[in-house]
């Protein structure tokens, strides 16, 4: 080996401060997800949402998160890494400001929608950067990812309990303008921490990224808006119509664009499709499990937001443990696919014992924390292979894009899936005597349990039927730890 190329080899001194800067990045876009949960009714009283246009408040994020999360990685590879980063917190930080000062839901949806778009620069940028840092060195660059991880699933957990602290003593509020001080703190150290990045020749596909968000969008906006204007209602119907046919105009571009945002040959790739529906179908069953046990533990049992947060953590943590440090050893052991189908129908098994057991009078340990640990159990177990699928096949220069994919099909489900459920609890609320009676309210949350888990049991046969197990000694997916 030369003397250049040795050089060039050399590891950056800074790279674990630079990790715990990029690790910080990854807590603050998982955490947003989460933090909202338990703040949900008194934003609701204080900005005066109504039952059904709540779900804005976390669709919005995940919508332009989901959505631009491909175009935030096609960004960071042509204008630098730390470029991007930095441009990423910025944008979270201002967007984040106006969320925390929101006088209006229009107002706070599009803090939300911001800081979204924020977030989808930052978390493509960040992982190349880890990826860059650590390439060199297998041992360490699996120590690394093993951190990211750890920040994920520690952003998730802290979420959920730092939203009822906030709420209950601060306001809801700082649920978002928490992300100020993160912000300033992580441009003033950008600059020192981290290199610029690599930088490639090519196009932007601008006009994809914007089909396939707004297709989203108007999707989501039609069956939010179906519960008032009716099924049948023609703004519903061509809503949701001109939301599927730029969907279809995005895969059609994707097809003749000589850079597309989605080569579409990817999903050639043995599993690749089948993981992303994993994905999609899993995110359909979790996400709704989480938005409505909130809302059921402060609305219908009226404990307080720090309770419900609290309330949350056994959760949260199981799925930590789980992810962490048991999924891996149950995938070597019993294969990817096992882990995948007993996840989803344990997943499945906790909807399902929800719908059945939340009584306008029950309690933490009868009526919360069964059923909760055995739907985190199987949300942990199955989202591991799922991402393992979704990368399965996937040339080493495609791993970027890969996990792209799978970040998207799980924002996609969650939000499209979110959607769906709330208009179906509005829809049996509605019939049962309004929201104003606690009753009418938890019948709607049964029949979002109920619809939940038969999600994650569809998605439990679709895995059976369609995820392949490799042959032996053929890797099932890309080694990340």
């Amino acid at each position: 080996m030369s003397t250049q190329s040795q050089a060039l080899s050399q590891p950056d001194p800074k790279r674990w401060k630079a990790l715990a800067l990029l690790c910080l990045a990854n807590f603050i876009v998982i955490m947003d997800t989460s933090i909202i949960g338990v703040a949900l009714p008194a934003i609701k009283e204080a900005l005066g949402y109504s039952q059904e246009n709540l779900q804005w408040v976390f669709n919005a994020y995940v919508i332009f998160f989901g959505g631009l999360l491909l175009l935030g990685g096609r960004l960071s590879d042509l204008f630098g890494q730390r470029n991007i980063f930095m441009w990423g917190f910025t944008i979270l930080s201002l967007a984040s400001l106006l969320a925390g000062l929101a006088w209006s839901d229009v107002a706070l949806n599009v803090g939300r929608a911001l800081q979204g778009f924020g977030s989808a620069l930052i978390a493509p940028s960040a992982l190349t950067i880890v990826m860059m840092l650590f390439s060199g060195n297998p041992k360490e660059l699996g120590k690394a990812l093993g951190f990211w991880g750890a920040s994920a699933a520690a952003g998730g957990s802290a979420g959920v309990f730092l939203g009822g602290v906030i709420t209950e003593w601060l306001s809801w509020a700082w649920t978002f303008l928490i992300n100020v001080p993160v912000g300033i703190l992580a441009l003033l150290l950008a600059p020192s921490l981290l290199s610029k990045g690599q930088r490639r020749k090519g196009s932007i596909d601008v006009v994809g990224s914007i089909f396939v968000t707004a297709a989203l969008i108007l999707v989501v906006y039609g069956i939010v808006t179906a519960e008032n204007n009716g099924w049948g209602s023609p703004s519903t119907l061509w809503t949701i119509i001109l939301g599927a046919v730029l969907f279809i105009l995005f895969l059609i571009l994707q097809a003749v664009k000589k850079e597309p945002l989605v080569p579409l040959r990817i999903f050639r790739a043995p599993n690749l499709a089948a993981g992303n529906i994993a994905l999609l179908m899993l995110s359909g069953g979790w996400i709704p499990l989480w938005y409505f046990l909130n809302l059921y533990m402060q609305q219908v049992l009226k404990f307080s937001a720090f309770a419900g947060g609290v309330a949350l953590l056994p959760m949260t943590i199981l799925i930590a443990i789980v992810m962490m440090f048991i999924a891996g050893k149950l995938i070597g052991k019993f294969g990817m696919k096992a882990n995948l189908v007993t996840g989803l129908i344990a997943l499945g098994a906790g909807m399902l014992w929800f719908s059945g057991n939340t009584p306008v009078d029950g309690t933490f340990v009868a009526n919360i924390l069964p059923a909760s640990l055995l739907g985190a159990l199987g949300m942990s177990l199955a989202y591991v292979p799922a991402t393992m699928a979704a990368m399965s096949g996937a040339k080493p220069e495609e791993a970027g894009l890969a996990s792209g994919l799978a970040n998207t099909s799980y924002q996609i489900g969650s939000a499209i899936s979110l959607a769906i459920m709330v208009a179906i609890a509005a829809s049996t609320t509605a019939s049962q005597g309004g929201a104003d009676s606690v009753a009418a309210l938890n019948d709607g949350f049964h029949q979002v349990f109920f619809w939940s888990g038969i999600v994650a049991f569809v998605g439990a046969v679709l895995a059976l039927l369609f995820i392949r197990s490799p042959k032996q000694g053929e890797s099932s997916g890309p080694t990340v730890m």
